[in-house]
């Protein structure tokens, strides 16, 4: 797997695996520590999900390594990415291993921090600005606002192995908080089904947004009995992202408010 990487096994310099969030996508919301791993790391493993603008920070002599999964076609499986970290690290190269957002928030950072664990290779943990949060900033859309959502839930809207999305919809179906779907844009229609059928209102706000903080942004406000139609074709650009809840008309009223905005922008 490492087969093109010209260096000998070291044996008394072992080396180390950072598991850096990269964040939304603009390269001015990268931590500091982010932004000195990737500048300064051996080795560069990156996810689909990493933006271009963050990949343009790694120097070019740094070797990337691109492992990125898209629905139904993974350049590496998950057990094999695992693998490649341990070999890579050990080599004794510091490794960094870029996930788009915040690994540990849907990220499978912890399944790798796992392998690398029980393979006895270090690792660090560095955390990114969430895609939740992204693309709260970037839109204006609050994810607690007093009043409206006293809390906030993130969800993944995706099984592995496209197993049946058995979700607690009873529990979720709770208007007094914010509810966030992450990798849900082949399931939205379930979800929103589901959701409604468990009391959410039909009417209640939501949001849809793509490559949120990045030049690509794209983002739609509709409400639950209409997201699955108002969001086609989001998936072919982006994972998309739903916010579903009250606070999603604070951001809509916003924009609706706004004299001019640089944003690529629908309303459904």
């Amino acid at each position: 797997m490492t087969d093109d990487i010209q260096l000998t096994k070291a044996t008394a310099n072992k080396g180390k695996v950072l598991l850096v969030g990269a964040g939304p996508g603009d390269p001015e919301f990268l931590t500091r520590k982010a932004m000195r791993v990737i500048q300064t790391a051996d080795v560069v493993v990156f996810d689909r999900l990493v933006s271009p603008e963050i990949i343009e920070l790694v120097p070019q002599a740094t070797r990337c390594i691109d492992v990125g999964k898209a629905p139904g076609n993974h350049k590496l499986p998950q057990e094999d990415i695992n693998t490649l970290l341990v070999e890579l690290a050990g080599f004794g190269l510091t490794v960094a291993r870029l996930k788009g957002g915040e690994p540990m928030i849907f990220g499978r950072g912890s399944e790798e921090a796992s392998a690398l664990h029980k393979a006895g290779v270090s690792f660090e943990y560095i955390p990114g600005i969430t895609s939740a949060q992204g693309a709260a900033a970037a839109t204006g859309v609050p994810l607690t606002h007093r009043g409206c959502a006293f809390g906030v839930r993130y969800v993944t809207g995706h099984r592995a192995g496209n197993a049946a999305l058995d979700l607690d919809w009873a529990s979720l179906a709770n208007e007094d908080t914010t509810l966030v779907i992450y990798m849900g844009a082949m399931n939205i229609a379930k979800i929103a089904s589901q959701l409604i059928r468990h009391g959410m209102a039909s009417s209640l706000p939501v949001m849809a947004v793509s490559a949120a903080t990045t030049p690509r942004q794209r983002h739609v406000f509709s409400d639950l009995s209409r997201i699955s139609t108002s969001a086609q074709g989001f998936e072919a650009d982006a994972p998309v992202l739903f916010v579903i809840g009250h606070v999603v008309s604070l951001g809509a009223e916003a924009a609706l408010g706004a004299a001019a905005t640089e944003k690529v922008m629908a309303y459904a």
